[in-house]
């Protein structure tokens, strides 16, 4: 017991240093699932200490969750991913949650097929698929545990600027999706008025297919019928992408106050993402989310893991390339 939470404080310990250094930071996510999972197995230790029955009830009770919660996952990534195409069309980025659920029921069948068929070949398959997604599960479940803690932590330091990022347009209307940064991005200045400061908003978006003007025009255009004066309005009409986003509205930034602090307006989904870009690009800032519609946020947080996963396509790539290779090594 004494052992496990002494390695809970010493991840808790690593966890603090690196947050104070730099709240962007995916290795956060790692420190702080490990600091509660030690954490975790010491308070359940401690309760076999007093009662070696409720803890045995407690453990088992896990193992029984286990299998439950991913049954029910794999049947509510379905059903959402089901309301996805229905609601936001067939477009491969809206499959994801659909094509995640179906996975699972996928794994299951194959597993007990090779349960049945007991050859060995197959078998290794399968703990070469299973070691892969523990690993890119347990990355999951760091991403959305600190994505959520990131999300709860509010900046209060002074702001030189509040950037909106883009996320498309219908022709030249400001969709849902859009309008909710903007309100977001609009109380963020408005707050920050009321405190005596007088940050400028960046717009920051370029003009993709299917638009008939800059994301940024329109979005201006939006903030300026809800009061904000067109001339704390800078547009970032250039980008196609967040990382463009961020250069250019940097660009813009510096060039008005070489050393600016700012905040980073986007969806909550998308807000962790965008913080790790941001830290990537150099921009001084920390990112703030906008709600997001329930039936769209799984996809959506799936896309956004999958993002980041592929930014470190090289370290993951070879540890998912050891994890799939080992099953099979005592057939060399």
């Amino acid at each position: 017991m004494t052992i496990c939470f002494s390695i809970a404080g010493f991840w808790f310990l690593i966890f603090g240093i690196s947050f104070l250094y730099d709240r962007r930071l995916f290795r956060n996510s790692i420190f702080l699932v490990f600091a509660l999972m030690f954490a975790g197995l010491g308070a359940l230790f401690a309760v076999a200490s007093v009662s070696r029955d409720l803890a045995e009830l407690l453990a088992y009770g896990i193992l029984f969750l286990i299998p439950v919660t991913i049954a029910v996952l794999a049947v509510f990534l379905v059903v959402n991913g089901v309301t996805m195409l229905r609601r936001e069309g067939r477009r491969p980025k809206n499959l994801l949650s659909l094509a995640a659920g179906l996975g699972i029921f996928a794994l299951v069948i194959f597993g007990l097929a090779v349960q049945q068929l007991n050859w060995p070949l197959l078998a290794a398959l399968r703990t070469s698929i299973i070691g892969v997604l523990t690993y890119v599960s347990f990355l999951f479940v760091c991403f959305l545990i600190y994505a959520f803690v990131y999300s709860r932590i509010r900046s209060s330091r002074k702001i030189d600027f509040v950037i909106v990022l883009g996320s498309g347009l219908r022709g030249s209307r400001v969709p849902p999706l859009l309008a909710s940064r903007l309100d977001r991005g609009k109380l963020v200045y408005d707050r920050a008025i009321r405190k005596g400061r007088n940050p400028m908003l960046i717009t920051s978006g370029g003009q993709g297919p299917g638009e008939d003007i800059p994301e940024s025009h329109a979005m201006a255009t939006y903030l300026i019928e809800r009061g904000v004066p067109a001339d704390r309005i800078l547009r970032e009409d250039r980008s196609t992408s967040t990382t463009e986003n961020l250069l250019f509205s940097r660009e813009l930034m510096v060039a008005r106050v070489p050393k600016y602090r700012c905040l980073i307006v986007t969806n909550n989904f998308h807000a962790f993402r965008a913080a790790l870009t941001a830290r990537k690009v150099k921009v001084n800032g920390q990112v703030v989310g906008s709600p997001t519609a329930r039936y769209y946020w799984p996809t959506a947080t799936i896309r956004e893991f999958v993002a980041i996963l592929f930014s470190h396509k090289w370290i993951n790539g070879i540890i998912c390339g050891v994890l799939f290779v080992i099953p099979f090594v005592q057939f060399a």
